[in-house]
């Protein structure tokens, strides 16, 4: 007999830790290789973690909410026979992964805040008395750039209990902090009426003393329900409010005939079953038509960095889809604009119901580029998304609903039954002007008004 370590494995390039949520195991279990053990959180997505072999539970190396990282033992498990020479190398050789993830994540960090490095001294971080908890990562870094133990707690977390993640320092450090801001403030510096905007808000050139404005505090009466937010509505919440605090809102609306497309569909869609074992929904042809636009019209397929736009290579779309307990998640399409109709069909099932399942890996929900979400499947006739930050634009799909509509034909005008749906296209004005932002909404219902009804598939 010898044992086994299972550790948790990399999950994305920007994943250093995650938060063990439930053991699907025990302690004495006999478990099979592809076998789920425990499920993990993270900041982008819930997953499993299965076994990479099979034998007995001897010994679970954290409890339910604790924080683990990435190259750290979770589990031990009994096998049968003796570790395979290469799995032992894998343990025991060279750095410990957890150290190696560490440097390459600071190399990151140092890479991404060079723009906002100013003539910093590189004083040591002296952690005074604080009821927060902070990573080695995060000291690292604010150590690197000169930021104070002050400004270190001014800093709001995102990650589990208030704590400061990796992308809430770097935020700070490129968004935030000037040069006076980051190093350690002298006595002269430090003023009593200072707020959080005064370092976080204001232009260095400038200190504004703004009171904290204190919250309306909700009563709660007799008879009220109060129920806690769950890890991901928190995560959501904060997601929204930062996007509609950082873009400048706008939106644009556009009424579509897809008369051609509802009755290609009730044609097609028992042939496309029966041939792919797949169900063809109106999804995969909107999407289709959104990476034709963004392809047209490739300045809306950016994210914006400060001062500098960039303009994305690859156009991955995102597409927001409803969970069971309420909350929303948005896998990504990579490279949306290289698929046909089938495989973008074939994607978009297959992703649908690893949401609903809660099967996506953490991969499958970062990098899009601009996303869609369907609106009319509950009832909207249009609507007005938040926009998915970083990125610049979304796209809202109303319900489709049967209107009379004027037809214009050579002989003259007359009513008519149609199928039609509006588009709500809501994008960042801060680079996005109402032009651009109207033609990109205009490209997609042309390309749907324009769908051949003898297509083939």
């Amino acid at each position: 007999m010898s044992k086994f370590e299972l550790k948790l494995p990399r999950m994305g390039e920007s994943v250093a830790e995650a938060t063990l949520t439930s053991w699907l195991k025990e302690v004495g279990d006999t478990i099979e290789m592809d076998e789920a053990i425990f499920e993990i959180a993270t900041d982008k997505v819930d997953s499993e973690v299965p076994s990479e072999v099979d034998g007995v539970l001897i010994e679970k190396c954290f409890n339910v909410d604790d924080i683990v990282k990435v190259g750290q033992t979770v589990a031990i498990i009994e096998i049968d026979g003796d570790v395979e020479e290469s799995e032992a190398a894998e343990i025991t050789d060279g750095k410990d992964v957890e150290v190696a993830v560490q440097e390459e994540m600071v190399s990151e960090a140092e890479q991404a805040v060079i723009k906002a490095k100013a003539d910093t001294s590189s004083t040591d971080l002296v952690i005074g008395d604080s009821d927060r908890f902070y990573s080695p990562l995060v000291k690292n870094i604010a150590k690197q750039e000169g930021i104070s133990f002050e400004a270190l707690e001014t800093i709001p977390g995102t990650g589990k209990d208030g704590r400061v993640t990796k992308d809430d320092i770097l935020n700070y450090v490129k968004n935030g902090a000037s040069s006076d801001d980051v190093k350690a403030p002298t006595a002269e510096q430090v003023k009593p009426a200072a707020t959080v905007a005064d370092r976080t808000s204001a232009p260095s050139s400038v200190k504004i003393n703004e009171p904290v404005i204190d919250k309306p505090k909700v009563q709660v009466s007799r008879g009220d329900e109060v129920i806690s937010m769950t890890r991901m509505g928190k995560l959501i919440a904060k997601h929204m409010t930062d996007s509609v605090s950082t873009s400048a809102h706008v939106q644009s609306f556009i009424e579509v005939d897809v008369t051609n497309i509802v009755n290609w569909r009730n044609k097609m869609k028992d042939a496309f079953f029966k041939r792919e074992g797949e169900k063809l929904t109106f999804t995969p042809i909107f999407m289709e038509a959104v990476a034709k636009a963004l392809k047209k019209y490739p300045m809306m397929n950016i994210s914006v960095d400060g001062d500098t736009v960039i303009k994305k290579k690859n156009i991955n779309i995102g597409m927001a889809a409803a969970l069971p307990d309420g909350n929303l998640i948005v896998p990504v399409i990579k490279n949306a604009d290289q698929l046909n109709l089938v495989g973008m069909a074939k994607i978009i099932n297959d992703l649908a119901n690893r949401s609903r399942n809660n099967a996506l890996k953490p991969d499958e929900v970062q990098g899009g580029t601009y996303t869609v979400t369907n609106v009319g499947t509950f009832g909207s006739v249009f609507g007005t998304p938040i926009i998915n930050q970083p990125q610049v634009g979304i796209l809202a799909l109303g319900a489709i609903r049967k209107m009379p509509s004027v037809i214009e034909t050579p002989e003259g005008d007359f009513i008519g039954i149609r199928s039609k749906m509006y588009l709500s296209h809501s994008y960042d004005h801060r680079v996005v002007n109402g032009a651009l932002g109207s033609m990109f909404a205009k490209a997609i219902a042309d390309y749907l008004e324009a769908w051949d009804p003898n297509r083939e598939i």
